[in-house]
């Protein structure tokens, strides 16, 4: 971008980490744009080094203000749980602990920005993902007068090295300190990793990469019962002890973490159209769908939990290239929830060596009769009955074979034009 095409920019929210990167954005932005810098720090549950040391480090850096907002609850309640009652996982494994988080953390950019009286907004992701779409498109829907800034769209900067040396330029107090080679994105849901070794998909992750969960091989070699309990498609509760939402984040991610819960090994197809290869780690997150999916089980009828499975797939969808802040979201929520008030009970797992077995569930409104499913009654399923049923319900079948016609519409006989008159 030539400097004659730069927007004017008076004040600019900044999503500020404290990494090297962003760290480095806040005097990109004042000696390219001439503008104030606040920086903006979202407590999502990365676990990072202690958050009230940012403000300092964010200031010497260039900023003229740090705001930090403890989103943790909010998270989980507003965005995890809905996303964890919509069954969403994209591509059959990745439970969407970037992606859902990214929509949160924009909006409250743009708060902080109408707060600040800001008139733009810049992030730290690159021209090459997802996160980059993320941001925008959900600033795009809540104030599309804030202007939007991605340095690495337009900066020269290309390595770790060019960084430091623009840190040092710059007077940006950076630690030293041994980078690692893997790309990493933390939060309460989830912990990511990219790169290194991880570029080639035939490479096996290396045990020392992960950070959430032991291993399979080195959990405990006794099994642990852990009990779930939700009210309308929410968890309450862990083992029977009420408990915030973002605890029980945290309580299961302890637990499952620790007999080696939640590892996803994932080739995916980014939104920008390039495959990537990441590690999950999700231990929390993955006793939690998993209890959800056996409770639901119990509860909803058959044409509902079938076609709750298709709206699962389109809301990892949109949840995974950003559309969170969509009418289609919002109207996939309502289905969700319409169905959602009955999924109440508990349910008891069996975590063992990376595995989740079921122990048992049971709900007041479980739609389980052990009465019509046995085999030994007839007063409530008169077998007979099967008979016309299965009769009718492959009556298509019947008349096709009798037809003499092929099971595939692939090895249908050709017409015998010769037979038909010309007019």
């Amino acid at each position: 971008m030539s400097p004659k095409s730069k927007p004017s920019v008076k004040k600019v929210v900044l999503a500020y980490s404290g990494g090297l990167d962003t760290s480095v954005i806040v005097p990109w932005l004042k000696e390219n744009y001439g503008c104030e810098v606040v920086c903006f720090c979202a407590d999502v549950g990365q676990g990072d080094e202690d958050l009230a040391k940012l403000e300092d480090k964010a200031i010497k850096s260039g900023a003229s203000e740090f705001i930090i907002h403890d989103m943790r609850e909010e998270f989980v309640s507003e965005y995890l749980f809905p996303m964890l009652k919509a069954g969403a996982v994209y591509e059959h494994k990745y439970l969407l602990g970037t992606s859902v988080a990214r929509p949160l953390i924009a909006k409250h950019l743009v708060e902080v920005a109408h707060e600040t009286g800001a008139d733009a907004i810049a992030h730290g992701a690159t021209g090459k993902g997802n996160d980059q779409v993320r941001f925008e498109l959900t600033v795009m829907a809540l104030d599309p007068r804030l202007k939007i800034i991605a340095p690495w769209r337009e900066w020269d900067i290309r390595s770790r090295e060019d960084a430091l040396n623009y840190a040092a330029k710059h007077n940006v107090p950076v630690t030293a300190t041994i980078k690692s080679i893997y790309s990493r994105d933390s939060n309460l849901w989830h912990l990511s990793h990219e790169g290194g070794l991880l570029e080639d998909p035939w490479n096996e992750p290396e045990e020392i990469m992960f950070q959430m969960s032991t291993s399979p091989e080195n959990a405990p070699d006794e099994a642990e019962y852990v009990e779930i309990e939700f009210e309308s498609g929410n968890p309450v509760s862990v083992n029977g002890e009420k408990l915030s939402p973002a605890k029980i984040i945290s309580t299961l991610n302890a637990i499952g973490g620790n007999h080696g819960i939640g590892r996803v090994d994932l080739v995916e197809n980014r939104l920008v159209g390039m495959k990537s290869h990441g590690v999950y780690e999700t231990p929390g997150g993955a006793i939690l769908l998993y209890a959800h999916r056996e409770l639901e089980s119990l509860i909803l009828d058959r044409e509902t939990l079938h076609y709750k499975q298709v709206v699962a797939v389109k809301y990892a969808e949109i949840t995974y290239n950003g559309l969170w802040f969509t009418p289609l979201r919002e109207a996939l929520d309502a289905f969700v929830n319409s169905t959602q008030g009955p999924v109440t009970g508990t349910v008891r797992l069996k975590l063992y060596k990376g595995n989740i077995i079921t122990a048992g569930r049971k709900s007041p409104f479980s739609l389980y009769r052990e009465d019509f499913a046995t085999f030994g009654q007839e007063d409530v399923y008169d077998q007979s009955h099967a008979e016309g049923f299965i009769r009718l319900y492959g009556l298509s079948m019947k008349v096709r074979a009798l037809n003499g016609l092929p099971v595939s519409g692939l090895d249908m006989p050709k017409p015998d034009y010769s037979k038909f008159k010309r007019d």
